[in-house]
């Protein structure tokens, strides 16, 4: 027996040699021993224009580690990249195989009464562990650890040499044997991939997407550990929260769970009443300069260590320590700050570090975890006053007693490939979104849980996080074997995860209520046992109700109604898709909190020309099947032409479409935006608690909803929703009076059957949190200028006025005249009462009223497009200065000059030709300040630019007719 207790050690499998190779077949072990008998090929041997049979013939080593075996096979040139052109078809038999993973390792030496634990942190999927010959673990789901202890077979490991091997399975053949079995169900529409995927805790992605291709990767994505023990620390759970009532200071709670596993030799010796604990649990808060917040050391009984001692799954011994309450010791602390949403206040962060130590102060296992105190709470109270939706109740969140606005995205996984994402790509795309004036992300229900830098990351920026669990458009089963796979998923993550200050809400699926009643496709949901027991049972004992759930995206409350704009959330998809309204339809279809709509766009040519390499020419126009390959919404092409038609003119030229559909989609988002913000009115009144567009990032070079396209390069929708988004902006409805009644929406003009007779300009301004709380009043003034677009070039200016903005809502700041200019070119034979404010452009800023710096601004042009005469860039006389300041580094000013108003002036360093596009790359482009403008006379813009050097050549492309 073990008269002390030695220092956990950890051997990271990922630092030892790997192999991989395709699976040649057969029945049980004895096949996969033969395999190893096969030739080890040396690294850096090609691949390419091999034939299959030498990947079944001989094992390759691993480029990376964690791995997948897409990867190395693009490594070794074995297949084409399935991201251009049409190779995605090339590379199906790469899921519908099986694969092999090997390595040998020596165990650590140990100290008498060890014990071994082996803990996968994410296998894809289906995967068959063989330890020295003996099958260790078989998994069945790729959304949480799976762990082996050696603790009941201590044969199993050997001290050298010990031959781990990991068998994956073909999960899409899983999958259909599944479905043969239960039956099909429905899974969404056809472009959403193989229905029998809800059958499988795999990524759902995987199977494809209307955004994304089918690509059935697997492999050991996530690291490999050993872990050598006596005793070591298996849960620490940490859970701060701030107690906010009214104007009293905050209350800190800071409480924690924690469970030791020891091995049993350990456990008889905590169970022997003449030996004293042979351990003390020490904790340590420091904040982010290594300060001390606060320390100590958790008080122990003997009683409390052996009435604790439970048996875990017939191996190791676990002890579920006395919950350490840290409350008291902090009352009175000034050292610790609460954490905000970015725009509210600072991210204060703090390390709160768990030392498991023997009695004379050596370090047995420790474990630390970053927190923020701060509260979350989901408000939904009944509202006594209605809006154009009705009453029903709010839904939106208050952090630490503020009610917050959620500016936001949807995210999907950034790769088909995991294991391709770097820390550094994580930190640039939620850096662009936090710079872009978002507060919160949901991570949708169709592709992972992002590791764990995903979220410090969150934590970092004050980015908030809507989490769903991994369920979408589906429906799935709730079978005896399939539930209990979730709640260890769910108990895993939760666990994982709640600690995390960005973590606002756990959701239960993605649209798989409305596969009942909204879209009317099945009549009864298996999985409600899930959304609706499990899932919120996991969430509130692991949190004890400090994060809230929500059992569906959308859903409503009345019956699963998932459409009712008057209660809970919905996804607005009856622009794109649905009934295929007008985007100028979008200021009457919003709901107390929108977390889903969108419009499709085209990258920009860059990443296009990534995919067209090597592309016959013929293929270069938007129709072309090499186009359509990378583009997989359903019926995009009926839908393009509808409301392209609609605004635009038509052009074959393929550069020319792609900038008007990315001109379309930041109208139609931002108009969203704008309108649906509007209604973040005074508190009583919070008639929309949040936006969150489908979707900010895209997972391979495609056209899709994305405000970013996979190289991180920003579309204009980026840029128009960062200023709907930004502490002040300023709005403009255009309401055209029409001469008869019309299903038209009111910002069309009408020069056919019906006629527009005059317009009026609705004006008003939304402040933001602008401190914890915000709480000054702000003055600000409203000037408006007009410049019109006909022959004419007169303007007009409404003399400024005077407002008070009040913080963290709206101020409607009036309704006025849209001027009307005097009948010249196709007026000059006007009919009675047609109005010319057809051609009229409004710019409404706010300035600062003493330093008149502009605190906000808007440019609200007539539409449809179709119709302008837009100036061309030499018409408007745009003028582009740049001027670099000495010490500015890559840093550089770009001002933006015109005499007539010009469209989504978009600029770009050398038309961004310096930008790298192979997936490899670190993803460097230039960053711009804002871009896409709306300029009009007297009111130049400047902008930032950082990435430029000498040489650079400023370029712009605006809107043309």
């Amino acid at each position: 027996m073990a008269t002390s207790l030695a220092a956990v050690q950890i051997l990271d499998l990922s630092s030892k040699k790997w192999w991989w190779k395709e699976r040649k077949g057969g029945e049980g072990f004895d096949e996969l021993t033969d395999e190893l008998k096969q030739t080890f090929t040396p690294d850096g041997k090609s691949l390419e224009n091999a034939d299959r049979e030498s990947i079944k013939e001989r094992w390759f080593a691993a480029t990376k580690f964690p791995s997948e075996v897409h990867v190395e096979l693009l490594e070794r040139k074995a297949i084409p990249h399935p991201y251009v052109a049409f190779n995605e078809h090339e590379v199906q038999w790469v899921g519908e195989t099986e694969w092999l993973y090997t390595c040998t390792f020596d165990a650590p030496v140990t100290a008498e009464g060890s014990s071994h634990k082996l803990t996968f942190d994410g296998l894809d999927t289906l995967c068959n562990v063989y330890l020295n010959g003996e099958n260790i673990l078989e998994t069945d789901n790729a959304f949480r650890e799976w762990v082996f202890d050696t603790e009941n077979d201590e044969g199993v490991l050997k001290a050298t040499d010990n031959v781990l091997i990991l068998h994956f399975n073909c999960a899409k053949n899983h999958a259909k044997a599944e479905e043969a079995i239960r039956g099909k169900v429905r899974a969404g529409s056809a472009n959403l991939g193989d229905p029998s995927r809800v059958y499988l805790r795999k990524p759902q992605y995987d199977w494809r997407w209307d955004w994304g291709p089918e690509l059935m990767t697997c492999g050991p994505y996530r690291s490999i550990t050993l872990s050598t023990y006596t005793a070591r620390i298996q849960d620490f759970n940490p859970q701060a929260r701030l107690e906010c009532a009214g104007s009293a200071p905050f209350k800190l709670h800071l409480t924690s769970s924690l469970t030791l596993a020891v091995t049993r030799s350990t456990a008889s010796l905590l169970r022997d009443k003449a030996s004293d604990i042979p351990f003390e649990v020490m904790y340590a808060i420091k904040d982010s300069r290594g300060d001390d917040v606060a320390s100590g050391k958790q008080a122990l009984s003997k009683k409390d260590v052996e009435g604790r001692l439970a048996l875990s799954d017939g191996a190791y011994v676990t002890l579920e320590l006395p919950p350490l309450d840290l409350g008291k010791a902090l009352e009175g602390c000034t050292k610790v700050k609460p954490w905000w949403p970015v725009g509210y206040g600072d991210q204060n962060l703090y390390t709160f570090e768990i030392k498991l130590t023997t009695l004379d102060g050596g370090t047995i296992d420790s474990v630390s975890k970053r927190i923020g105190w701060r509260s979350v709470e989901l408000v939904q109270d009944t509202l006594k006053e209605p809006d154009q939706y009705g009453t029903g109740t709010t839904f939106f969140f208050k952090v630490n007693g503020v009610e917050v606005f959620m500016g936001g995205s949807n995210w999907i996984p950034a790769d088909n490939f995991l294991t391709t994402i770097s820390d550094e790509r994580y930190r640039k795309w939620l850096t662009l979104m936090r710079d872009g004036g978002q507060n919160m992300v949901r991570i949708w229900g169709g592709g992972i849980y992002e590791p764990d830098v995903f979220y410090d990351i969150c934590d970092e920026l004050g980015i908030l996080v809507w989490q769903d669990f991994q369920f979408a458009c589906g429906v799935y089963p709730a079978h005896d074997a399939f539930v209990d796979s979730v709640r260890k998923e769910a108990v895993y993550n939760v666990n994982r995860l709640k600690h995390h200050p960005s973590i606002a809400l756990f959701c239960g699926n993605n649209e798989d209520y409305q596969m009942v009643l909204q879209w009317g496709d099945v009549a009864h949901l298996p999985a409600v046992v899930i959304y609706e027991e499990v899932l919120p049972q996991v969430v509130d004992s692991l949190t004890g109700g400090s994060i809230p759930y929500h059992r569906g995206s959308p859903y409503g409350g009345k019956g699963w109604d998932t459409s009712d704009p008057t209660v809970g959330d919905v996804h607005q998809w009856n622009i794109w898709g649905g009934k295929e309204l007008p985007w100028q339809e979008y200021p009457r279809l919003g709901g107390r909190f929108v977390s889903e709509f969108g419009i499709p766009a085209f990258p920009s040519m860059k990443t296009i020309a990534y995919w067209m390499d090597g592309v016959d020419l013929r293929e270069w126009y938007a129709q072309s099947k090499a186009m359509a390959q990378h583009t997989r919404a359903g019926a995009f092409e009926r839908r393009f032409a509808i409301v392209m038609n609609e605004n635009f003119r038509l052009t074959a030229d393929l550069e020319k479409h792609a900038f008007n559909t990315q001109v379309m989609q930041a109208e139609a988002v931002g108009l969203a935006y704008r309108a649906w913000k509007r209604e973040w009115k005074v508190a009583g009144k919070r008639y929309c608690g949040g936006i969150l567009v489908w979707q900010f990032n895209d997972c391979w070079p495609v056209t899709s909803w994305s405000l970013v396209d996979y190289f991180l390069r920003p579309k204009p929708s980026y840029y128009v929703i960062a200023r709907e988004l930004a502490p002040i902006s300023v709005g403009i409805y255009r309401e055209v009076v029409q001469n008869r009644d019309n299903d038209r929406p009111k910002q069309f003009y009408e020069y056919g059957a019906t006629r527009s007779t005059a317009a009026k300009l609705h004006i008003w301004a939304t402040r933001a949190g602008t401190g914890s709380p915000p709480s000054t009043p702000l003055k600000a003034k409203l000037d408006i200028e007009t410049p019109i677009t006909t022959i004419a070039t007169c303007s007009e200016t409404q003399a400024p006025s005077i407002f008070t903005l009040a913080p963290n809502e709206t101020t409607e700041l009036g309704t006025f005249d849209c001027p009307e200019p005097a009948h010249v070119g196709e007026f000059k034979y006007k009919q009675a009462g047609t109005t010319t404010s057809g051609r009229v452009v409004v710019s409404a800023r706010l300035l600062h009223p003493e330093t008149g710096e502009v605190l906000a601004r808007f440019v609200d042009w007539p539409q449809p497009y179709r119709l302008l005469d837009i100036p061309s860039a030499t018409d408007a006389a745009v003028q582009v200065e740049v001027t670099r300041a000495a010490g500015s580094g890559s840093a550089a000013t770009v001002r933006v000059a015109v005499n007539r108003p010009v469209k989504c002036l978009v600029l770009s360093l050398n038309g961004q030709a310096k930008e790298e596009t192979s997936p490899a790359d670190d993803f460097e482009t230039p960053k711009w300040s804002d871009n896409a403008l709306d300029v009009v006379p007297f009111d130049p813009q400047c902008v930032r630019v950082t990435g430029f050097t000498e040489g650079d050549r400023v370029e712009y492309t605006i809107l043309q007719n």
